[in-house]
């Protein structure tokens, strides 16, 4: 087995209180960020373009902002990775493709608007299949360099694993966030469809696209969202009054033994936790 790369930093949550607290300066925790990168990226190739100068820039202002008593936003000073199948305003946009070499959008996305504006500091984009299909690019898995990090997520998850950044976007059509994210051993969310706007990500299906993101803690999964929904620190939910379904398709008997056993562990501490948990069959039809 090749060497593993893997490195856990700071949660998003961390980082932001420890900004907000003075005790670190969003340049200096970006600096470390760039550090990681610096050491990594040649042998994971998880990034498609980097643009530290600029970041770099953007984290002195933040700074100055701070210091001058500004209200924080939610991911205030954290370093974030943007998947490349979302356009960027300053920089360009290739959507995994030699066909968009080079592409500049002239606006961002819109769900890097938003992060901008809750004071995220984008590093630069990740590594994405081609146009979020098949084809992979050259990111390797930071658990082992000889396997596969998962698509279309590449980039992302193989950033997110390795203490590159603590957050990272990907995109679902199928499988392309839930899949890297399990191969690289991160956590990820695909949202409802729809929940989160998809506005300025190259479609591939419509109907089934769904923006999510990459991270190394469920916590920080929550915190994004917030961000992105417009919510506030103070106003995260817990998980008083929350209720699950659970469905096992007919594609429960080709899972693994391992992948079953965490399926029955996830069950009983949630149901230890005071959660109701209602077992649910499809109609022969849909199963």
């Amino acid at each position: 087995m090749n060497k593993m790369y893997i490195h856990q930093q700071p949660s998003a949550t961390t980082i932001h209180r420890a900004i907000a607290q003075r005790e670190v300066s969003a340049e200096g925790v970006l600096r470390e960020a760039i550090a990681r990168i610096e050491e990594l990226e040649p042998t994971l190739h998880a990034w498609k373009i980097l643009d530290t100068e600029r970041a770099l820039q953007v984290a002195r202002q933040l700074d100055a902002r701070i210091a001058q008593g500004d209200t924080l936003g939610l991911l205030t000073g954290i370093p974030l990775a943007v998947k490349d199948i979302l356009d960027t305003s300053d920089m360009p946009t290739g959507y995994g493709s030699v066909v968009y070499e080079g592409h500049k959008p002239i606006t961002d996305a819109a769900v890097v608007h938003t992060v901008k504006e809750a004071g995220a500091i984008i590093v630069g984009k990740t590594v994405t299949t081609e146009f979020a299909y098949f084809t992979p690019g050259p990111t390797v898995n930071p658990w082992n360099t000889s396997c596969t990090p998962g698509g279309s997520s590449s980039g992302s998850a193989a950033a997110v694993a390795s203490g590159m950044v603590p957050l990272a976007f990907g995109t679902q059509t199928a499988g392309s966030l839930i899949r890297p994210a399990s191969y690289c051993g991160v956590f990820a969310i695909k949202p409802t469809h729809d929940l989160i706007s998809t506005a300025g990500a190259k479609a591939f299906a419509p109907s089934l696209d769904t923006m999510g993101w990459l991270a190394n803690s469920a916590q920080d999964l929550e915190v994004m969202r917030a961000a992105l929904q417009g919510i506030t620190f103070e106003r995260l939910p817990d998980a008083t009054g929350l209720s699950l379904a659970s469905c096992q398709t007919h594609e429960w008997a080709f899972m693994d033994a391992s992948g079953q056993f965490a399926w029955d562990v996830a069950h009983r501490r949630l149901s230890l936790a005071g959660t109701p948990i209602t077992t649910l069959k499809l109609p022969e039809a849909l199963s």
